[in-house]
């Protein structure tokens, strides 16, 4: 397919900067035989006992640091990864090279070398901190926003689900962040289990697409977590199975063989795009509006069908609903095309 057929005309007033109050007071879009326009409180109509749904426990990491270089430059680090070598981050700065200086404050490092990755500005990077890298960023780290997001967060837990647990994420589940924890309970009080996965989000999840004929991109490895008693109540279910989030679906994805979830630990490269031919038992799933052409799209025009999921990205334009990270969101019912 081509990455033209991903595409569309977003306003930039749509584009939500901050989170609504409460967090459950988003709108939400059905798209089931047909499309209804309702509140996510509202979710819960769509739950019956029996019924599982499924949650990324993934937390997000205060990984964005803010400093300077030697030479007195501006520069902007997102931590991504730690390997035995070092530390790999995303640079934002001007003549980034190997040996230069970073001042974080307390915090120091110095370039090793440049990381060959695809439309990334990815270094190598070596901190003085002897591994209490994480324990440090918790002090004096922010919160690793969307770029589209021009307004500070006061509040860092906005940007975290309220169930989150597992550090490790750059980036929030963002279809996490529309549950409140009445909520959940309400939907446990209807009878519906409750299983976690854990997919920590990676540059992966959101780099651009290149490739014209996205059958070529090639995804970033990001690392997945599926317990035994988790996968026990997902193959249990004997109700619908709803998975909350892309993140979700592409765990649950990754553990699946022969239609059941097995326990798994690892990292995955899967890429879910139209043509994909689902294994698990998902018949629905909880989702943000995403951006043009972005992996995220894709796989949920994969479960959705694309002309279906055009179609509802339309309606939603037309009624104002508000995008991207801290917007509202969708439930989506499996479909084909």
């Amino acid at each position: 397919m081509k990455l033209s057929e991903f595409d569309y005309h977003l306003p930039k007033e749509l584009i939500a900067q901050s989170p609504i109050e409460p967090r459950d007071a988003s709108k939400l879009m059905v798209v089931g035989q047909q499309i209804e326009n309702r509140f996510f409180c509202d979710v819960l109509d769509y739950f019956e006992a029996e019924d599982t749904l499924v949650l990324n426990d993934s937390r997000v990491i205060p990984a964005k640091l803010m400093g300077k270089k030697s030479t007195g430059g501006h520069v902007e680090a997102l931590v991504v990864s730690r390997s035995d070598a070092g530390y790999e981050c995303m640079i934002r700065g001007k003549n980034i090279r190997e040996g230069t200086k970073l001042n974080f404050g307390e915090l120091e490092a110095t370039v090793l070398r440049i990381l060959e990755r695809p439309n990334t500005n990815r270094y190598l990077v070596n901190f003085n901190c002897n591994g209490n890298l994480p324990d440090i960023l918790e002090k004096i780290g922010e919160a690793p926003l969307p770029p589209y997001i021009k307004q500070k967060l006061d509040d860092k837990n906005r940007y975290q689900t309220v169930y989150s647990k597992e550090k490790g994420s750059i980036a929030a589940p963002t279809a996490g962040l529309h549950f409140t924890n009445e909520l959940l309970e309400r939907i446990k009080g209807r009878g519906v289990n409750i299983a976690y996965i854990t997919l920590h989000v990676s540059p992966g999840t959101f780099t651009p697409v290149q490739a014209q004929d996205i059958e070529n991109h090639i995804m970033e490895p990001e690392y997945i977590s599926v317990r035994k008693e988790n996968a026990d109540i997902i193959n249990g279910t004997p109700g619908k199975l709803i998975a909350a989030g892309t993140t979700t679906v592409k765990a649950l994805e990754s553990s699946c063989i022969d239609g059941k979830i097995i326990e798994k630990e690892g990292f995955s490269e899967l890429f879910i795009y139209p043509s994909y031919q689902f294994r698990s038992k998902i018949d629905a799933m909880i989702t943000n509006f995403h951006l043009p052409k972005s992996t995220l799209l894709m796989l949920v025009s994969a479960f959705a069908g694309r002309e279906r999921l055009m179609e509802a990205y339309n309606e939603a334009i037309s009624h104002s609903y508000r995008f991207y990270s801290f917007g509202d969101a969708m439930l989506v019912f499996k479909g084909g095309g």
